[in-house]
């Protein structure tokens, strides 16, 4: 059986409330007692897994009243999704952001899980590393761009 780190524990209990849920707020204190973590874990779990590229969108209002609400981004259509995720990427892309759009449209079944190793290759660090900075940024948005736009005339 392998083990799951505490991440992966605590994205999958707020996930599992998701699932049911157009959205759940919480309070960071409240989750981090309960998984007996510091609320910084918690912090990292949101910024992390619960990302507009995995088709999250994240609110939060701080002090004594404070919470954080999280809602699924739920798209009509294929186009719908394909063009968030343009929209998403803007003029630079991490290698990271860029995972994470291929992960989720693998997810929502937009493309195969063969499809997006193929694109992760093209847009990964080692391929661009002749590109420094800014730019290597600006390519691998472009090139994720060029596969989007195509995926959209195939819908």
């Amino acid at each position: 059986m392998s083990k799951r780190n505490m991440s992966d524990i605590i994205e999958a209990y707020l996930k599992d409330f998701l699932k049911t849920k157009e959205h759940i707020e919480i309070r960071r204190s409240d989750i981090a007692e309960h998984f007996d973590c510091v609320p910084s874990q918690i912090n990292y779990v949101i910024n992390t897994r619960f990302t507009q590229e995995h088709g999250y969108l994240v609110e939060s209002k701080r002090g004594g009243g404070g919470y954080i609400r999280i809602l699924k981004v739920e798209l009509i259509d294929e186009v719908d999704q394909i063009d968030a995720m343009l929209d998403l990427i803007g003029n630079q892309l991490t290698q990271r952001s860029g995972i994470n759009i291929i992960e989720t449209l693998i997810k929502r079944d937009l493309i195969t899980e063969r499809e997006g190793t193929l694109i992760l290759s093209v847009i990964e660090k080692s391929v661009l590393s002749s590109i420094s900075g800014e730019k290597e940024q600006e390519a691998r948005a472009e090139l994720l761009k060029t596969f989007l736009y195509q995926l959209r005339y195939e819908y």
